[in-house]
């Protein structure tokens, strides 16, 4: 299609609106809902990277069902915008909770913030139960006049 024809079906179609080509519902305009995605087998990844800074706009259980890393990075230190989000923390609990194997899985905050130490205390013996290890690094990486906090990561 082009984009004449696409800007003209959704104008046709009043109840319906584009969001990259495919027609959505806007009754259910919530980031989580707005596009139907077949379900599939899950994708087994060795590292994810969460996504939007580990906030709760677009990551929630279903995302660590369907994703399945052996490692997932935590980016998000903006609390004022919610992230990290508490929520999809929790979510990464609720989804590799379903995955029906206890594949060992290893999350990397790139920020110390009181949202993941808050997370790490109160969930700590789920984590355990579902083979989730939170890895804290005292590793620091000095480049000219910066320096911050690092990981490494094998495989």
């Amino acid at each position: 299609h082009t984009e004449d024809e696409l800007s003209r079906s959704s104008h046709s179609n009043p109840g319906k609106s584009l969001v990259n080509g495919i027609k959505t519902n806007p009754a259910s305009n919530s980031p989580k809902s707005s596009l139907s995605v077949p379900m599939g087998p899950p994708v087994y990844v060795d590292l994810a990277y969460i996504p939007n800074h580990c906030s709760g706009k677009n990551t929630d259980p279903e995302f660590f069902k369907r994703v399945r890393a052996s490692y997932y990075v935590v980016s998000g230190n903006d609390a004022a915008n919610g992230e990290p989000s508490r929520a999809v923390l929790d979510a990464l609990l609720e989804g590799k909770s379903q995955w029906g194997e206890n594949l060992q899985v290893t999350l990397i905050p790139t920020h110390d913030t009181e949202v993941t130490r808050e997370w790490y205390q109160q969930t700590h013996e789920k984590q355990q139960e579902l083979n989730i290890m939170v890895l804290a690094s005292s590793s620091t990486v000095v480049m000219q006049d910066e320096s911050f906090p690092a990981c490494k990561i094998e495989f």
